[in-house]
């Protein structure tokens, strides 16, 4: 992994293939960038055709477009994990799926009908597949990481304001599904309130961004199962998001934590305004505790193991 260093976009797999390794799995990793070049794709699929294929057990593709590189041998069985924006598609600022969207949901779909066994993080993303058994396993947190600690000591590590109320955004405010404008425009209605954009941090550092804001604010047209929101939960960290991907699964019984009934800035800053008012820590730490890393990194061997048995 380490051509990538620095790049934490792949920090779901690169922690889940940690654990792995942490319970006896011998794991090499082969890297590539798509940039949503179909040439990119098909160059990584000669690479890949390359290797020593009968040496692995079996192959594992994080993404529906990474499945279209692992399906290009036919000598170990493949497992694909879809996250959501792969069977989704890609949206555009308002929320509608892009031409190119739509070209890799349909790809996708296509490595879901062929590969061995497939892997959802959230049970909503099952209406994409077609008729396939699937297996349940969301990305997991570092609970260990992941915890409680005090707000003063941890804006004083990240040099933030002690006196501000702080509105935490996490991702790139460019990816047109993560709607950073309404995000914007929603905690303007709050003009005491500060956005802090946690991109592109040093997993290290994110816990600390956690425990100094007041809120996490999720405005999303779509989702997977963002591992925001459970570490948000692991930290005790209240939430107020929009109702994409299996956040309401998450939230809807924490209190403090507000899922907005409508997309409108005006809906949004309403439930910003209350969180900050209520200004109090949630108690969703517990809800979390069954995304432990370990345990969920035991239920994808188990996987390996089906696939491997066929």
């Amino acid at each position: 992994w380490s051509r990538f260093e620095g790049d934490i976009a792949g920090i779901h797999a690169r922690n889940q293939i940690s654990r792995l390794k942490q319970a006896g799995i011998t794991v090499d990793v082969f890297p590539f960038r798509g940039k949503k070049n179909p040439l990119a794709y098909w160059r990584a699929r000669r690479r890949f055709q390359e290797l020593d294929i009968a040496k692995y057990d079996v192959i594992h593709a994080h993404h529906g477009q990474a499945g279209i590189v692992a399906l290009a041998q036919n000598q170990r069985p493949v497992v694909v994990t879809f996250h959501g924006s792969d069977l989704q598609g890609i949206r555009d600022q308002r929320g509608r799926v892009t031409p190119l969207g739509y070209v890799l949901r349909f790809a996708s779909q296509w490595v879901a009908s062929r590969a061995d066994e497939i892997i959802l993080v959230a049970e909503h993303l099952a209406k994409r597949i077609r008729n396939r058994p699937y297996h349940l396993i969301p990305a997991g947190i570092d609970l260990t990481r992941f915890r409680p600690m005090p707000m003063d000591e941890s804006r004083a590590a990240l040099g933030l304001a002690a006196d501000k109320k702080l509105i935490l955004f996490v991702g790139d405010p460019n990816r047109t599904e993560k709607r950073f404008w309404l995000a914007k425009k929603s905690a303007a209605l709050q003009g005491a309130a500060e956005i802090i954009i946690a991109n592109g941090v040093p997993p290290e550092n994110m816990p600390l961004y956690m425990n100094a804001c007041d809120i996490l604010l999720v405005t999303s047209s779509t989702e997977g199962s963002p591992n925001a929101v459970k570490e948000a939960l692991a930290c005790n960290l209240p939430i107020v998001s929009t109702d994409a991907g299996d956040i309401r699964q998450r939230i809807q019984s924490v209190e403090g934590c507000i899922l907005c009934e409508d997309d409108s800035a005006e809906t949004i800053g309403a439930a910003i305004e209350q969180a900050l008012k209520r200004n109090k820590r949630i108690r969703g730490r517990e809800t979390v505790l069954e995304f432990d890393e370990n345990a969920l990194a035991e239920k994808v061997i188990m996987v390996y193991r089906k696939a491997v048995s066929k």
